[in-house]
Order: structure tokens, then C-alpha cells, then sequence
């Protein structure tokens, strides 16, 4: 399969797996809108695999940029929540580690 192809058979998968909206702010998308995002970032070791692949916003991707799942959602927890309903396909670890950083930044608020 070509690469444009393929990259739109992922985008057309984790568009399905998110219901069209952002993971993260959980605004519906357009497809030619949408982007791609690694939740565990390319550049601190994380890889293109389905499990660690969303559908964001672009507004949403950069301000994610390449933190780390823990560090985006303890600075935004709204987007740690939204997280935890819309990205049904993610590796459960992501999942979980989205629930403890959401727990810890509304205890440290508290």
C-alpha cells in the first residue's frame, strides 16, 4: 500500500475510533481538518503504532507539541478527561496513566 494511502486508512481509523471529535478538547473534526497525534511522542521514544495513535484537533496537537502524556494532561486535566471518553483504541497503560494525571492535577487544585 502506497504511504498516502496508508496514512489515510490510519487517519480514516482514528477518525471512526474517536466518534470525529478531538481527543483532546472533544470538538467534532473534519477529516481534511484533522491531524494525527502520538500520544506517547515520536520524539521521546514513542512509536507509530494504532494503540498510541489519536485524532486531534490541530490547535489541540501543537499545544500537546511533544510532551508527554502525564506532563499535558497534570498542566490540562479538561483534555486528560476528554481523553479517557473519546480515544476508545489507545493502549490501556495510556488510558491509565491519563486517569492518574487527571486525579493528581484536581487533588493539587483541591
Amino acid at each position: 500500500m502506497p504511504c498516502g494511502h496508508q496514512k489515510r486508512a490510519i487517519k480514516h481509523a482514528m477518525m471512526r475510533d474517536c466518534g470525529r471529535r478531538c481527543v483532546y478538547c472533544a470538538a467534532p473534526l473534519e477529516f481534511d481538518l484533522a491531524t494525527i497525534d502520538h500520544v506517547f511522542p515520536l520524539a521521546k521514544g514513542g512509536i507509530h503504532t494504532p494503540g498510541n495513535l489519536v485524532a486531534a484537533c490541530g490547535r489541540c496537537n501543537r499545544l500537546k507539541g511533544d510532551l508527554l502524556p502525564t506532563e499535558f494532561f497534570a498542566r490540562y486535566p479538561w483534555a486528560g478527561l476528554n481523553f479517557i471518553t473519546y480515544a476508545r483504541a489507545v493502549h490501556r497503560a495510556l488510558k491509565r496513566c491519563a486517569r492518574r494525571a487527571v486525579s493528581l492535577a484536581y487533588a493539587r487544585a483541591a
